[in-house]
């Protein structure tokens, strides 16, 4: 079994504070600017990536389906949740699928954007290798992650610095900028806080 990252372990650079102005504040309104936005992976030394099409927004300490709610407390699994603006926290689906997460609240606010499938467009070749498929590579959390390369040694990474960045992208405009009740939780699963590219093959049909 691998190591999970800890904030006392990772290092300095990846707990840097770093200038996320354009996703700071609302997170509602980061879950939507991260819709065109580039995330670029090079683990491994090869660069894969994609543009951002489909995201989800968890509230912290006021979201019953947050891993951060007030009513679990600060823990070794949400630690990265709270240290800060353009931190990537990472965890494990049912014991098997790595999904990653944009952290939008400032340091000691829990705030987060799921990133939940992106559209592929660098390094398409390695993605299929990692997924074992030459389809399907990035339309779902688990599977981006993987195409990315990305695991749990990656939590609380700097996404301003490689392996992993995260690049401001064109804005989206709200025309072609679809929401819905968030997929794969129990509570508040109703509330309108996943957004997603209008019609993109990478997004699944929305159930609400």
């Amino acid at each position: 079994m691998k190591a999970r990252a800890t904030r006392a372990d990772a290092p300095a650079s990846c707990l840097r504070q770093t200038d996320w102005r354009y996703l700071a504040g609302d997170t509602v309104a980061a879950a939507r600017r991260l819709l065109g936005c580039t995330l670029t992976s090079t683990v491994d030394g090869v660069e894969v990536g994609g543009l951002i099409v489909e995201t989800e927004a968890y509230l912290g300490l006021t979201d019953p389906a947050s891993h951060a709610h007030a009513s679990k407390g600060r823990t070794p699994r949400n630690d990265a949740m709270f240290a800060g603006l353009g931190t990537l926290y990472v965890y494990v689906s049912y014991g098997i699928h790595h999904c990653i997460n944009v952290v939008t609240g400032e340091a000691g606010d829990p705030a987060a954007v799921l990133v939940r499938a992106l559209e592929p467009s660098t390094g398409l070749d390695v993605m299929a290798e990692r997924r074992g498929r030459a389809s399907d590579l990035c339309n779902g959390p688990g599977r981006l992650a993987q195409a990315l390369g990305i695991t749990l040694r990656h939590n609380y990474h700097d996404l301003a610095r490689p392996p992993i960045e995260l690049t401001k992208g064109l804005a989206v405009a709200d025309a072609d900028i679809g929401s819905s009740g968030r997929i794969g939780v129990s509570r508040a699963a109703d509330w309108p806080l996943r957004f997603f590219v209008r019609g993109h093959p990478a997004v699944k049909t929305p159930r609400w």
